[in-house]
This record gives structure tokens, C-alpha cells and sequence, in this order.
């Protein structure tokens, strides 16, 4: 029993800090997805989804999410994508936090003629 219960601690930490590196990616994606909401609206000005995406981050990413960037990568007339970067806490000593990167993309909304 007493060589068993190291590992069993071990593992549990493990499974705890993969968690919390998937809710860090989980919260990345969500700020990305709304911030790609509101970039690709109709008209909508320029550095409106790196708004919304960082106000996403301010509501929900709490210490989920540390030291959070976000940036719009391609903005074109046709497309917008939006990544947002950032690491997951570490339970562990001497493991600096997991690198976190999630990006959205998706068409403008745009007039056409036929």
C-alpha cells in the first residue's frame, strides 16, 4: 500500500492539471468565438472583436486563464480570425503553466449584388 499511494497522488494531480489546461482552452475558444461574432458583423468597425473578445475574457476567464493576448490575425474584407494565447496555472513546481492557443474564424457578413 505504501508504494501504491505515491502514484496514486501523482495521478490525481495529473488528471487535475490536464483540467484546468482543458477549461484554460475551453475559455480561450469562447473569447475567440465571440470575438469573431462580433468582427464579422455587417459593417462593424475596425478592433471590434479584439474588444469583444477581451471583454469575454474579463467576464469569464477569472485565473483560468493567465496572462491572456489577443489579437486579430487576418482581417480581410472576405474573412476575420481572431487567436487568442494565454497559459493554464500550474499545480505542479517548476512547471511554468501550459501554453494555451485558440483562434476562430469566419466570413464577413457582407452586401453582394447579384
Amino acid at each position: 500500500m505504501a508504494i501504491v499511494f505515491p502514484f496514486v497522488i501523482v495521478l490525481t494531480v495529473a488528471v487535475v492539471q490536464a483540467s484546468m489546461w482543458v477549461h484554460a482552452r475551453n475559455v480561450a475558444l469562447t473569447a475567440a468565438r465571440e470575438g469573431v461574432a462580433a468582427a464579422r458583423t455587417y459593417q462593424s468597425p475596425e478592433g471590434a472583436g479584439a474588444a469583444r473578445a477581451r471583454e469575454t475574457l474579463g467576464r469569464i476567464a477569472g485565473d483560468s486563464l493567465r496572462g491572456p493576448t489577443v489579437s486579430t490575425a487576418s482581417s480581410t474584407a472576405t474573412d476575420v480570425r481572431v487567436t487568442v494565447t494565454g497559459s493554464a496555472p500550474s499545480m505542479l513546481p517548476g512547471l511554468s503553466g501550459l501554453s494555451v492557443s485558440q483562434s476562430a474564424s469566419a466570413p464577413r457578413e457582407r452586401w453582394t449584388t447579384p
